[in-house]
């Protein structure tokens, strides 16, 4: 190894070691680049198929972030809108719930809570639900003094709120400037290797767009099936845990997990008998097959490639290290590393070590 390629190594290495330190040390607004750094990753294709049809890049964008929000804001109404009707069910069928409620209950834990009769169990629910519908300002007066003193005391809890609020900017600059970025980028790499880094680099976009394209578009299916199952079946809030269930797949099996604890206890409460709870949980493993026989197959298809117990390994070990983030990130992440891994694989089997003799 030459004076300069080691001199060049250790750069690198330093250069590394104090990203990562910076990193550490900035995790919130780390946490913020790469949330508008995902959202542009998503959105750039479409921007980059405007400005092929003639747009003018920063139009392109300024179109493309105006009908993310609207159908944000859309997807927003009609999910509170579908939510506030299904509490008011709840709210009808209160006693049913209190009479079951009361039925299991032990005599003990009646006394504990002074629901002893259930006309106080069905005050005690519709008092919750009202607390859980209007957001009382008695819950929220502890969150905001919390809220008053960390922003008085420090100012970097102002940082990281005004931080959050400005992710459209980032989202737009980095929309504005990914071309330029990734020539940037490029002009670091030796000319001898520019050919191996553009392959490399378009397996990994290809590998990374196909899981999170495919997933949003696996997420949202999820999300249809679950909520009109529940609502056949007869589950209350059926659309709003339909609906997380689908979103919160976004972490494979997760959101399995949650759709079928919530619709368990929802069938409990309401129905008072083993059926229905079995019911919830055949249409989850239902769809969960259908998920993964048909749906993912079609839309993701061969493009991340992992075994289901190598997501479930790399999903547990992200969240052991890194929480909900690295749950988040696990699975791209080794889909990631899988394309560099095949390709040592690959070189591996050409070298005179495994070939000789």
């Amino acid at each position: 190894m030459s004076k300069n390629t080691k001199t060049l190594l250790g750069i690198t290495l330093l250069l590394l070691f104090l990203s990562a330190a910076m990193l550490y040390y900035t995790s919130t607004v780390f946490l913020q680049l790469f949330l508008a750094f995902a959202l542009a990753y998503i959105l750039n294709p479409t921007v980059e198929l405007l400005e092929r049809k003639g747009v003018k890049r920063q139009y392109g964008i300024v179109i493309i972030l105006f009908l993310t929000i609207l159908l944000c804001a859309v997807f927003a109404v009609f999910l509170v809108v579908s939510i506030t009707g299904e509490f008011s069910n709840i709210q009808l069928n209160l006693p049913a719930y209190a009479q079951h409620l009361y039925e299991v209950t032990p005599a003990s834990v009646k006394a504990y809570l002074g629901v002893e009769t259930t006309d106080k169990l069905a005050l005690r629910l519709n008092e919750l639900l009202q607390q859980a519908r209007n957001t009382s300002p008695d819950l929220l007066k502890p969150l905001l003094v919390f809220i008053q003193r960390a922003l008085t005391s420090t100012v970097s809890m102002l940082l990281a709120v005004l931080g959050y609020l400005i992710i459209p900017v980032y989202l737009f600059y980095l929309l504005y400037d990914l071309p330029q970025l990734k020539s940037f980028i490029e002009s670091f790499i030796p000319e001898r290797f520019r050919t191996v880094y553009a392959a490399k680099l378009a397996e990994v976009d290809t590998v990374l767009s196909g899981f999170v394209k495919g997933q949003l578009s696996v997420c949202a299916i999820l999300a249809v099936l679950y909520s009109v199952g529940l609502y056949i079946i007869g589950i209350d809030l059926a659309i709003a845990i339909g609906t997380l269930a689908g979103v919160t797949f976004i972490i494979p099996y997760v959101g399995t997990i949650i759709g079928i604890f919530l619709s368990v206890a929802m069938a409990l409460l309401k129905f008072n008998d083993i059926l229905h709870p079995l019911l919830c949980v055949a249409w989850f493993g239902f769809v969960q097959l259908l998920e993964g026989a048909v749906i993912t197959p079609k839309i993701v298809g061969d493009t991340v490639g992992l075994h289901p117990l190598v997501a479930i390994v790399a999903l547990l070990i992200g969240g052991q290290l890194f929480g909900v983030m690295g749950m988040l990130l696990a699975v791209p992440v080794v889909a990631v590393l899988q394309v560099f891994l095949r390709s040592l694989g690959m070189y591996y089997r050409s070298s005179e070590f495994y070939r000789e003799g």
